[in-house]
């Protein structure tokens, strides 16, 4: 059992939740990753080159049953869970009116049950332990929408986790639990391609893409800022800001 601190990062196989995990591994934690396939996150962590101290947990986090099977092997590989970031998540755009049933069956379940159910068992162990953290990774456009965005789906999912964060961090800070979020603008990731990055870019007032490690960055910040609670910290190059 590990004296380590131990964080769930889900996503974790590609883009975002791969930095977040390279980011505390590199702060010295254990990490539990979490993706839908086992082969990408073994992929991963070959790439991450920490073996002893990353562990994989493929699944579906919609499904409960997944949310379990993380904090189990958590905690029966390193003992206990202190942070848990919810950083799995799908993004389409498209006008309000064309998004399909299954489009929207595919957000709610990976941007919002995904988040419910590992988030309801961290609560339940982190107030067992009168300690943890929760950050959810959401979306700029959660703070303030784009007209260049049609993507009327992302912002009430997205803004609605920006709200839930606040709430919950009010019910479990009795507990010594913190709810954090941060809200990331447009990240260079395999998620856009390379003939969009012009236009993407200039949808923040700084003209360039975000890194995934902007966004790691911001996360590591949240968990070490101990006084620092229900926070919604967009990353976004200013564009949440206001008109520009």
């Amino acid at each position: 059992m590990s004296t380590r601190n131990t964080v769930i990062v889900t996503g974790a196989s590609s883009g975002l939740g791969f930095a977040v995990a390279k980011a505390f591994l590199d702060l010295g934690y254990n990490v539990v990753g979490n993706g839908r396939s086992q082969a990408r996150l073994d992929e991963a962590a070959k790439a991450l080159g920490n073996s002893d101290r990353f562990l994989a947990v493929a699944g579906d986090i919609a499904l409960p049953e997944t949310a379990e099977r993380l904090f189990d092997h958590a905690i029966e590989a390193f003992g206990s869970v202190d942070v848990l970031v919810n950083n799995a998540g799908i993004f389409i755009a498209k006008p309000f009116a064309d998004y399909t049933v299954q489009d929207i069956d595919a957000m709610i379940d990976t941007n919002l049950r995904g988040v419910v159910y590992p988030s309801q068992v961290a609560a339940r162990h982190m107030v067992a332990r009168k300690s943890g953290h929760i950050v959810n990774i959401t979306a700029n456009l959660g703070l303030q929408p784009d007209r260049h965005v049609t993507a009327a789906m992302a912002v009430l999912i997205k803004g609605g986790l920006n709200d839930v964060t606040r709430a919950l961090a009010l019910e479990l800070s009795p507990h010594n639990v913190r709810v954090s979020a941060v809200a990331p603008g447009i990240i260079d990731t395999p998620m856009h391609s390379p003939e969009t990055h012009a236009f993407l870019s200039g949808l923040n007032p700084m003209n360039r893409l975000g890194r995934p490690e902007d966004i790691a960055e911001a996360v590591l910040y949240l968990v070490r800022s101990s006084f620092t609670n229900g926070v919604v910290l967009p990353v976004d190059g200013g564009a949440s800001t206001g008109r520009w």
